[in-house]
């Protein structure tokens, strides 16, 4: 909308722009520039001819004149003749003369131009063929994204499969947040990229592709979903976009397949359906995409992750009150009962002692007997 010299730009890459046009554009395109160049040149052939003189009637009932060009006796027998030389049919009744000069060079001509034609035309159909895009219709993801609890933290999750057995090396996900963004000078950013965290800071978002798995976002402090509840959600306006790229293991080109979800395809408080049962009899495990898109409901609150984290945390300050609350207590006790303790064995020291020391008299009451008994 509104870009300058906008169809030039797309015929300065011609190439890409037959690649990116649909199939039938593209074979219009080249059923146009074919029948274009065949009348071309049958107009080019037919004024040769008529320059040449193999028109008039004198030379056409002649036995001693040569014609530029045998067999071709009206404008029909020259489009006929220029298809059979671009197109190397040679049935062999029209033919150029080699008393023509002009005619050998347009031949020539007419033939480099064709063959560039269908070089092109095959590189562009081998290449809309073989473009790695295609490969992205096996990948396929699920209808909806849930946000439920995992590890007791609040979790984003969508599910991705591949039902090719020829496996996406290297895979890796990304996931991006798309919504208005007011900035701190007023600044209004209509289409503001988030860029959420999948794991790629602990090497979760690498994918080992080859059965369905579930790609988490885990609603932290650092994600926009942060302060989002179940209420909050519906009344948003955002995109989430997923994209997920790898190397395609048979042609060794690299993918990207993509999907999004609006806030009316998230639901709160579902968990996806299992679909990877073990068979006993074979010892085999078979998945069954019949389930792909299925969740079941799941017991969670409805706040936000921010609320969540603020009552664990609240409920960890009452447990570690609690915790400090009976260790001083059982610390109190436990000084009680040592003063006890100590206060009864400070009264057995005193009775022992009392117990075993004799009766200790005063000198003068001693002398006092001593003096008795011996009057």
């Amino acid at each position: 909308f509104n870009i300058e010299k906008r169809r030039r730009q797309y015929l300065a890459d011609i190439f890409t722009t037959l690649i990116d046009l649909k199939w039938r554009y593209t074979l219009c395109l080249f059923t146009l520039g074919f029948c274009l160049s065949w009348l071309a040149f049958a107009l080019i052939w037919y004024l040769l001819m008529y320059t040449y003189g193999d028109f008039h009637p004198d030379n056409y009932n002649s036995a001693n004149y040569s014609v530029c060009i045998a067999g071709v006796h009206s404008f029909a027998g020259a489009i006929l003749f220029s298809i059979e030389t671009q197109q190397t049919i040679g049935y062999g009744t029209r033919v150029v003369k080699e008393t023509c000069y002009l005619a050998i060079v347009v031949m020539m001509v007419q033939s480099s131009i064709g063959v560039l034609l269908q070089s092109f035309m095959v590189g562009v159909v081998f290449a809309k063929i073989s473009r790695p895009k295609k490969r992205t219709e096996t990948l396929i993801w699920s209808r909806e994204a849930v946000i439920c609890l995992r590890d007791g933290q609040m979790t984003l999750q969508c599910r991705v499969g591949d039902m090719r057995k020829s496996h996406i090396v290297e895979a890796h996900v990304r996931m991006y947040l798309i919504r208005k963004r007011v900035t701190l000078e007023g600044e209004i950013l209509p289409l503001h990229t988030h860029d959420m965290n999948v794991g790629f800071d602990k090497g979760v978002d690498r994918l080992f592709l080859i059965w369905p798995l579930v790609i988490e976002h885990i609603i932290d402090a650092q994600s926009p979903l942060y302060t989002m509840s179940r209420d909050d959600l519906v009344q948003q306006r955002f995109e989430l976009v997923v994209i997920l790229e790898g190397i395609i293991e048979s042609t060794g080109m690299t993918t990207q397949a993509r999907t999004s979800y609006l806030p009316s395809e998230i639901v709160w408080g579902y968990r996806f359906e299992r679909l990877i049962t073990f068979q006993r009899n074979d010892g085999l495990y078979r998945i069954d995409y019949s389930r792909f898109h299925l969740t079941y409901p799941v017991d969670m609150i409805t706040c936000s992750a921010k609320e969540l984290n603020e009552l664990h945390e609240l409920e960890k300050w009452h447990e570690n009150n609690q915790n400090n609350t009976n260790t001083h207590s059982d610390n109190n006790s436990n000084m009680r009962e040592d003063e006890h303790q100590n206060e009864r064995s400070n009264d057995n020291e005193n009775g022992f002692f009392q117990e075993d020391k004799a009766p200790q008299q005063s000198p003068s009451l001693i002398w006092h007997e001593k003096k008795e008994s011996t009057l």
